[in-house]
C-alpha cells in the first residue's frame, strides 16, 4: 500500500537532493498506487544527481510546455500511450518501453492517450554546476493543482 504524502515535491528541481553522492545503492520497488488523481507521482529514488520516479497519468493528466534550465530527462512508458509534445507541435505517440529523452533547455510537454492509465519512467540527471529552474512556457494546466505524491517503497540496500 502506497501512503499520500502531501509535502513532497514533484519535480527535481522542486526536491531537496542530498549535497553529497550517497555511497548505499537503494532498492526500488513499483506498484500502481491505489490513489486516483489526475497525475500521480512515486518517487522511487535519488541521489545528488538523479532523480527517478514513476508518474501515473489519467484522463488527459496533461503538464504545460515547459523546460528546465539544468536537468536532463528521460521519460519511458511502463504501461499505456502518450503524446509529447515540444514548441513546433506533437512530437509523437508512444507505447509500451518507448520514449524520448530531453536534454536541458528544451521546451516539451507529454499527456496520456486512451482510457489506460499511463505509466510513466522518469528519470532525471542534474547538473549542479548551476541552479536548476523549471521554466514554463505557458500557464499550468488546471490538473497540475491535483497533482498527488505518494510514498514508494525505496530502501536502503543495506538495511
Amino acid at each position: 500500500m502506497t501512503d499520500v504524502v502531501n509535502d513532497l515535491k514533484v519535480s527535481p528541481d522542486e526536491v531537496e537532493l542530498p549535497d553529497a553522492p550517497i555511497h548505499d545503492m537503494q532498492i526500488v520497488k513499483y506498484s500502481l498506487p491505489e490513489k486516483v488523481a489526475p497525475k500521480v507521482v512515486v518517487p522511487i529514488a535519488r541521489s545528488d544527481i538523479m532523480y527517478c520516479a514513476v508518474q501515473v497519468l489519467r484522463d488527459g493528466g496533461a503538464n504545460n510546455l515547459h523546460s528546465h534550465t539544468g536537468m536532463d530527462g528521460l521519460w519511458l512508458v511502463l504501461k499505456g500511450r502518450m503524446r509529447f509534445y515540444d514548441e513546433k507541435g506533437l512530437v509523437g505517440e508512444y507505447g509500451q518501453h518507448e520514449g524520448v529523452f530531453v536534454p536541458r533547455n528544451t521546451p516539451y510537454w507529454f499527456e496520456s492517450v486512451g482510457d489506460e492509465p499511463l505509466e510513466l519512467l522518469q528519470a532525471e540527471s542534474i547538473d549542479r554546476r548551476g541552479k536548476n529552474k523549471r521554466i514554463d512556457h505557458e500557464a499550468r494546466k488546471g490538473g497540475a493543482l491535483n497533482n498527488v505524491v505518494v510514498k514508494s517503497n525505496t530502501r536502503s540496500a543495506t538495511g
